[in-house]
């Protein structure tokens, strides 16, 4: 067995992807040799031996992919939406080989000071192979995804190039689902597939790899489809969140099967399933229709929140519980099964949102019968690129607490306006 040594930056690491930067040390992770490297990427077409069927043809497709499709009848994303979920499966299986291997991992970092893991660019890369395999063929392929190669191409970065490559060619054998070796360029080429910018225009997947590890214990690989500027499918694949509800306030899960899969298409509902594979379950957000009796989310990392507002949106409803802070967009798979009533989301001045932070995460609460709104109770429009224009916020709940939510979310704004002017 060769084994690939991996830079390594300090880290909690505790149960999710967490990184840090403080001290460096390293980590051997065993891995197969080398099948036979590929040239640099390749059309679909060209990365599977050659009397293998192309993947156009629905034939060519893994049977048990072909029979979640018949059971999706009156779906009209059917293929889509198992292509999809097949993705963010594999991606997370390779993300919980780096967290169970890797207590420390290399980091580029981010504009916005979240860190990029191995594992941010393999899950990115598998997305886009699974995609490419198994979506149904379109005039191209366009995905609008978190990362890019720039950081990579660098000097200094082939050693973490190295591990991105090593891990994805090793996760791709260990599924046995296609014969496919990635190439160090190939690894290049296929991060830049998610380059789209989007737009009204075409379909254009949406894509965050890992959203979710700057801190606590949740993250999510977050997949959407737009269709002409809509969302139309949305899956999220959460690793460490149970089956069963949020048990405690920093978003920690009970019961012990791990791991969720929650999956919606426009006009289909929203369900859930584990990861490992179970029938799936239809969900819906909860029925409270009184705040006292409500519960709220709100993002873990108090950088990605104004606490103070968040706060004074919540007495003026008359809550009473502490909010749950949860890291990622499990905290919209938590709501739209009814783990709790409301979800708060209001970033610091200057920070723009991104599509991919949002586009799976509203359609699931959308399909189990939730709103998701900006402050000014505007829908969310993702047909305008890579970032959402909107107002201060954005909140999701239930049919029956929209409109006192947002009266005291548009109530708790005017007096934080009315505070900090000079007059």
């Amino acid at each position: 067995m060769a084994a690939a040594r991996v830079g390594l930056v300090s880290s909690s690491f505790s149960h999710a992807l967490h990184a840090s930067s403080s001290s460096t040390s390293t980590f051997t992770v065993s891995l197969r040799p080398p099948r036979l490297r590929l040239p640099p990427y390749l059309p679909r077409h060209h990365l599977l031996p050659t009397n293998y069927p192309r993947p156009s043809s629905s034939a060519a497709r893994p049977r048990r992919l072909r029979a979640t499709m018949s059971q999706a009848a009156g779906n009209p994303y059917a293929a889509e939406l198992a292509a999809a979920k097949k993705a963010v499966t594999l991606a997370a299986r390779l993300c919980q080989a780096v967290q169970k291997d890797i207590l420390q991992s290399g980091v580029q970092s981010k504009a916005d000071q979240s860190p990029v893991t191995v594992a941010d660019y393999g899950s990115q890369i598998l997305v886009s192979l699974v995609l490419k395999m198994e979506a149904p063929a379109s005039a191209s392929f366009s995905m609008v995804a978190e990362e890019d190669s720039e950081e990579l191409r660098k000097e200094g970065a082939e050693e973490i190039l190295e591990n991105i490559t090593d891990l994805v060619n090793e996760t791709i054998v260990d599924d046995g689902t296609y014969s496919v070796f990635f190439s160090k360029e190939g690894i290049l080429s296929a991060i830049d597939d998610g380059k789209s910018e989007g737009g009204p225009s075409g379909r254009h997947w949406v894509l965050d790899p890992i959203d979710g590890t700057k801190g606590g214990d949740q993250y999510a690989i977050a997949l959407a489809l737009l269709d002409e500027g809509k969302v139309v499918l949305g899956v999220l694949a959460c690793p460490n969140l149970s089956l069963g509800s949020i048990g405690n306030l920093n978003g920690g899960s009970s019961g012990d099967q791990v791991g969720a899969l929650f999956s919606a298409t426009i006009g289909c509902g929203a369900e859930v399933e584990s990861l490992q594979g179970s029938p799936a379950q239809k969900i819906s957000v909860c029925s409270i229709d009184n705040p006292v009796d409500a519960s709220f989310f709100e993002s873990y990392e108090g950088a990605h929140s104004l606490r103070d507002l968040t706060g004074s949106i919540a007495e003026k409803l008359g809550v009473q519980a502490p909010p749950v802070r949860i890291d990622s967009q499990a905290k919209y798979g938590a709501l739209a099964r009814g783990d709790g009533a409301i979800y708060l989301r209001f970033p610091h001045k200057g920070y723009r949102e991104k599509i991919w932070d949002h586009a799976a995460g509203s359609i699931v609460v959308t399909e189990a019968g939730g709103l998701v709104t900006d402050a000014s109770g505007n829908d969310l429009d993702f047909s305008k690129g890579r970032f959402l224009d909107l107002d201060t916020g954005i909140i999701a709940t239930n049919k029956q607490l929209m409109p006192s939510l947002l009266k005291a979310v548009q109530d708790a704004i005017k007096e934080q306006n009315q505070a900090a002017s000079p007059l």
